[in-house]
């Protein structure tokens, strides 16, 4: 998950990321964008972006159950 600090938005994703992990297991990685002029670029406005196994599938809102099914995939 691409993320920055003090962004209500990926403390949000991140709530809903950390309850799927606990059903689902699977490794997790957070990446502040801010110490990074290249992602700040990239992710800038989009914060949160989540990707699964490489894949951009959720940016500003994880939907719960659309993440569940991302990661059975």
């Amino acid at each position: 998950m691409y993320s920055r600090p003090g962004c209500g938005l990926c403390d949000e994703a991140r709530e809903v990321v950390m309850a799927e992990r606990e059903r689902t297991p699977f490794s997790y990685q957070e990446i502040d964008i801010s110490a990074d002029d290249a992602l700040e670029l990239e992710y800038g406005v989009r914060i949160p972006v989540v990707l699964v196994d490489g894949v951009e599938v959720f940016e500003i809102q994880v939907v719960p159950a659309q993440l569940a099914e991302a990661l059975r995939r």
